[in-house]
């Protein structure tokens, strides 16, 4: 998910194989892991390099586009084992080791379109080889700087786009050396000639959804703490509302609650992802998302809203706010409860939420003023828009 104006929409899920049993690592680093800064990264992840035993079929296969490591074969037994584990050693997550300045140069892995042939426009799931160096946690946001110069600022590069990560730390191949994005190809078409305008296609996502698996890519960050996914409480509620490519950071979530088995946390609560797009071809990591709901039917729901093709109870366009207005009493006791709450995708969609939970509130006889307040000093509001 980006978070420029024009970066939206939405995708399905890639089957694609499972290489598990190629991409276990085994480490033997017992220090501690610290992301204070860029230099104590540099010392642990050179340790961890180290000590690390991959295989060269892994590394053979790493820059082809049949190797998309997002498979839903991939839940169809066992949780997947992780590595290192020492990832989850820091108590505070890693904050800006790369900036602008000094970005980091990571490579594609693979770029694979995401949406069907109905879909408006064309959405890429783009997998980024990080080598361990850029680690960062479920929720947080990677800066890409593309390739040229800035045209506002002959000589400048370009200014970086954020993006929300849609992987665990562990990333699509399990062994904490990549990242991977949700990208909408930004295509501008004329208003009155109707055809499209590439001087004014958006420069970083089309980029991005180009890219050829080995073309390197400049990283900074990462960037965040608002969307990370609370843990203190395993059997915590949480309520995820996206529209678009906003569902990469759930995704992220839903991939660490139901397919890693990661060291001493197990999930037990309950996720509640409500995903709003245009239609059937539009959806995101559905086939991802399905199965956990069959896998995990009391701890996963997935209600989707689909504007093109379904109505609402007054007959227009069925939109994410009309299914948050379908649940509303079940969502405000779960939030009554200390459930958590996010909301991420384009700053569009706020305005319509924040008015059907206002005049719910309003029939329940509260102020929603004073609830949202007490759900912003709970920490239990979460919201990143663009």
């Amino acid at each position: 998910m980006s978070h420029s104006a024009v970066s939206q929409a939405a995708a399905v899920s890639v089957s694609v194989g499972n290489e598990r049993s190629l991409r276990r690592s085994v480490f033997k680093q017992s220090n501690s892991i610290s992301f204070n800064s860029k230099s104590s990264s540099s010392s642990w992840t050179s340790s961890l390099a180290l000590n690390q035993k991959t295989t060269s079929i892994r590394d053979a296969k790493r820059y082809t586009n049949t190797t998309v490591c997002m498979s839903v074969q991939q839940t169809s037994s066992s949780k997947v084992l992780v590595s290192p584990i020492e990832l989850e050693d820091p108590k505070e997550p890693p904050l800006n080791l790369y900036k602008p300045k000094d970005s980091y140069t990571a490579k594609i892995v693979s770029v694979e379109r995401v949406v069907g042939p109905k879909a408006p426009g064309e959405t890429c799931h783009i997998v980024i080889d990080h080598d361990g160096n850029l680690p960062y946690w479920e929720g947080q946001s990677y800066g890409v700087i593309p390739p040229g110069e800035n045209p506002k600022k002959p000589g400048a590069p370009h200014n970086v786009r954020l993006y929300s990560i849609a992987s665990t730390r562990y990333g699509d191949s399990f062994d904490g050396k990549t990242a991977s994005l949700c990208v909408r190809r930004a295509v501008y078409y004329d208003p009155e000639t109707g055809k499209e305008d590439p001087s004014k296609n958006g420069i970083c996502s089309n980029f991005l959804c180009d890219s050829k698996p080995g073309d390197k890519i400049q990283i900074t960050g990462p960037s965040g703490k608002v969307m990370l996914l609370p843990e203190k409480d395993p059997n915590a509620t949480h309520i995820m509302i996206a529209t678009g490519t906003g569902v990469a950071p759930y995704r992220g979530y839903l991939r660490r609650l139901f397919m890693e088995n990661v060291p001493n946390y197990k999930f037990g609560g309950l996720a509640w992802l409500f995903l709003g797009v245009a239609n059937t071809d539009s959806l995101l990591y559905d086939d991802e998302f399905s199965k956990y709901l069959k896998d995990h039917p009391e701890n996963f729901r997935f209600d989707k809203a689909l504007s093109r093709e379904e109505k609402n109870k007054k007959g227009g366009k069925m939109y994410v706010q009309d299914k948050i207005e379908e649940y509303s009493d079940e969502i405000f006791k779960l939030l009554d409860n200390g459930a958590h709450i996010y909301f991420c995708g384009l700053k569009g969609m706020m305005p319509g939420i924040q008015d059907t939970l206002k005049r719910v509130a309003e029939e329940r006889g509260e102020s929603w003023d004073l609830k949202l307040s007490q759900l912003r000093k709970n920490k239990q509001w979460h919201v990143e828009v663009y």
